[in-house]
């Protein structure tokens, strides 16, 4: 099994989101850009089995995540050879476990995984920021509107180069050499520029001030209804930039949306903290499972 499964390549991309639109899988893990931009962090591969596409890990150590494809029509889970005693299972989304408890009852020992959940928020709330539950965010918002002359930008081939440079000052203050997952996602954001205008529905928005790149996010469509927010960098000396730039591109990228996915906290208290501050409405569960 070990010679069927290869690293995720750029070519494999059409083929792929053709199983995740039938797979209807909200989880952020999923989009074809965080799967391509993380993949040397994670040494993820691709194995193409019919109707499914099944994901391995390699590091920093062996697992699969949840196979890709019209889960429903799936007779037979429990003979596919990932199934095999032993076998462990990282990031598979809730709706995906019940299926595999339905088909294979006893045969998978589960575990939450809370650091993995997606937060998902109402686009139309980020969009407004009204009411007491943002009132510190939007407070944030009309400071840095009344502080900075800014330019908003939707992002266009045009721009890369530039939000490549930010993330790379971006990475420069917060030190990221002295963090593995830092670098990792420093990587993952050039990974994914690169190929800016061939992903399809990979958006992007920048704010400028003085002519100077100040903050940036990028994002990609999950679902019909819902959009994922993969990297927003900001600079730390500008006051209220991480509101500006999320109220900014939800009000942009974000209509014709309902749902605005942030991704996880893996665990991080200052990021659980930041994300719950935004109200989320609910939340993408996702568990860990091994195989007896």
């Amino acid at each position: 099994m070990k010679e069927s499964y290869s690293p995720i390549k750029f070519g494999d991309m059409h083929n792929y989101l053709d199983l995740l639109r039938q797979a209807n899988c909200k989880a952020s893990d999923y989009s074809f850009a965080n799967l391509f931009g993380w993949a040397p962090h994670y040494g993820l591969e691709f194995r193409f089995d019919g109707v499914l596409c099944w994901i391995r890990q390699t590091w920093p150590q062996p697992c699969y995540w949840a196979p890709i494809g019209p889960w429903a029509a799936i007779e037979d889970w429990a003979a596919k050879p990932e199934m095999s005693c032993g076998a462990r299972f990282t990031r598979i989304p809730e709706e995906l476990r019940l299926m595999w408890e339905g088909a294979m009852p006893g045969k998978l020992q589960w575990q939450e995984a809370r650091g993995q959940w997606d937060y998902l928020y109402l686009s139309k709330e980020l969009a407004t920021l009204s009411g007491n539950r943002f009132h510190k965010k939007k407070n944030l918002w009309k400071q840095f509107s009344k502080n900075y002359e800014y330019t908003y930008q939707s992002l266009t081939d045009n721009g890369v180069e530039a939000v490549i440079d930010l993330q790379h000052e971006w990475c420069k203050w917060r030190d990221c050499e002295s963090s593995e997952i830092l670098l990792a996602e420093n990587d993952a954001v050039a990974r994914v520029l690169v190929h800016f205008s061939e992903i399809p529905g990979l958006c992007g928005g920048t704010i400028s001030i003085n002519n100077e790149l100040v903050a940036y996010t990028i994002g990609e469509p999950v679902t019909e209804d819902s959009l994922v927010v993969h990297f927003e960098k900001a600079c730390s000396t500008v006051k209220g930039g991480y509101q500006a730039i999320n109220y900014l591109f939800c009000n942009d990228a974000g209509r014709g949306y309902t749902y605005i996915n942030r991704e996880q906290d893996i665990d991080d208290e200052g990021l659980r903290q930041a994300k719950l501050s935004y109200n989320p409405v609910d939340f993408i569960k996702k568990f860990d499972a091994a195989v007896l």
